[in-house]
């Protein structure tokens, strides 16, 4: 048997369940991938204590991560579209692994920056290419498949903030290296392991403005409410584990844990919505997310204990019932530009809504407090709602 497995491009009646092989690979390393793209927000109340951070910089260190992980990702996929390389997926999860779990050997603030823009960009380079691939050869239940790939990536991050609280609670900020582990691990299978498929011209669509520019309308809207939405998803992961060790009073591991069940919650609230959009159309499953998570968000903040940590899991799930809607139907109003769409919807509106507020959470956090920022950051989902009145009805006949 060969060490190597390969994607090739064969006829129909030659496919074989052999993709789940590459599939398998993908996802390990989407998991291994995004499980460190939030675990700065864990690491960041150990570096504020060892680089004597204000939260305002911790603010724009956690938008660097944004910008270099999310905001950028339309270069790397027009990179790895130029130049086949399967390097862009292989070096990625060690890219990301090393940069953003030695942050505690960085002997100053600018020296973080540049860390967390390179770990950043093993993030970012390997979500275009992985994507485009991930279900390469796949010709039956395509979509699950590419549901398999996504949802590795979204266990990854509920579980990331557990998986470096527990490295930092045994060594500590200058011994969590020994987290790039997995991301090393993942990288060496890879270049052992992974072939792309051999792409020619033409293989992939042309980017057309004309299409987009037919429905400006509704696609502004709709990326008007993925970005309220992301306000406060980005920032509430980022700033959680702070927020709940600094002004509730939880320890490291207790505020990590309830950020990763936040996350698994979310995760959940996204499958969720997904069904109900299937049911009661896209447009009724966003209002309802955008009006219906306040009051639990509310409770989030002003509410005692665990009634509080109650009103965070809820509200956070449903909130994100429309991670799912709003890309099936930016990709409805313009079928011909379906990974255009996508890219909008997903990384450009997460990265610009990380870029913006989270340095501006911080500044808030330090001129008044956190729980001033989180009280204004909940109130945002009633503007989603207003964007969201205004949508075309996507149910069909």
């Amino acid at each position: 048997m060969s060490s190597t497995v390969s994607l090739p491009r064969v006829p129909l009646a030659n496919r074989t369940p052999a993709p789940a092989t590459p599939l398998l690979l993908f996802c390990a390393a989407h998991f291994v991938i995004d499980m460190y793209s939030i675990g700065l927000g864990v690491l960041q109340p150990l570096l504020l204590e060892r680089y004597s951070l204000s939260l305002t910089q911790a603010g724009f260190l956690a938008g660097m991560l944004v910008f270099s992980s999310s905001l950028l990702q339309p270069v790397y996929g027009f990179l790895s579209d130029r130049f086949h390389t399967r390097m862009f997926t292989v070096l990625a999860p060690a890219t990301a692994g090393i940069f953003l779990s030695t942050l505690g050997w960085a002997p100053g603030y600018w020296t973080l920056m540049a860390m967390v823009f390179l770990g950043g960009a093993g993030v970012a380079s390997f979500h275009p290419q992985a994507t485009a691939n991930a279900t390469a050869g796949v010709e039956t239940n395509r979509g699950r498949a590419m549901a398999v790939f996504i949802s590795s990536g979204t266990l990854g991050l509920a579980l990331g903030p557990t998986y470096f609280s527990l490295i930092t609670a045994r060594v500590g900020l200058e011994g969590a290296w020994v987290g790039a582990f997995p991301g090393i691990l993942i990288t060496v299978v890879l270049f052992a392991m992974l072939r792309l498929p051999h792409s020619g011209a033409g293989t992939r669509g042309r980017f057309e403005l004309a299409p987009l520019l037919a429905v400006w309308k509704p696609i502004t809207l709709l990326f008007l409410c993925v970005f309220i939405r992301s306000i406060v998803q980005i920032t509430f992961a980022q700033f959680l584990p702070l927020y709940l060790k600094l002004e509730r009073g939880f320890s490291l591991p207790a505020a990590s844990a309830i950020t990763s069940i936040y996350l698994l919650g979310g995760a959940a609230g996204g499958f969720l919505g997904g069904h109900l959009a299937d049911r009661l159309g896209g447009r009724f499953v966003i209002r309802l997310s955008m009006v219906a998570s306040v009051p639990f968000l509310v409770l989030f903040v002003f509410a005692p204990g665990w009634i509080s940590i109650g009103g965070l899991i809820v509200g956070g799930a449903i909130l994100l019932f429309t991670i799912p809607v709003n890309v099936v139907m930016g990709q409805q109003l313009v079928p011909s530009q379906a990974g255009t769409v996508s890219a909008l919807m997903m990384g450009f509106a997460w990265g610009a809504a990380g870029l913006l507020f989270i340095p501006l959470t911080g500044w808030v956090s330090d001129h008044y407090s956190m729980e001033t920022a989180f009280a204004g950051l909940v109130l945002f989902p009633l503007l989603g709602f207003w964007s969201a009145w205004k949508l075309p009805d996507d149910r069909r006949a």
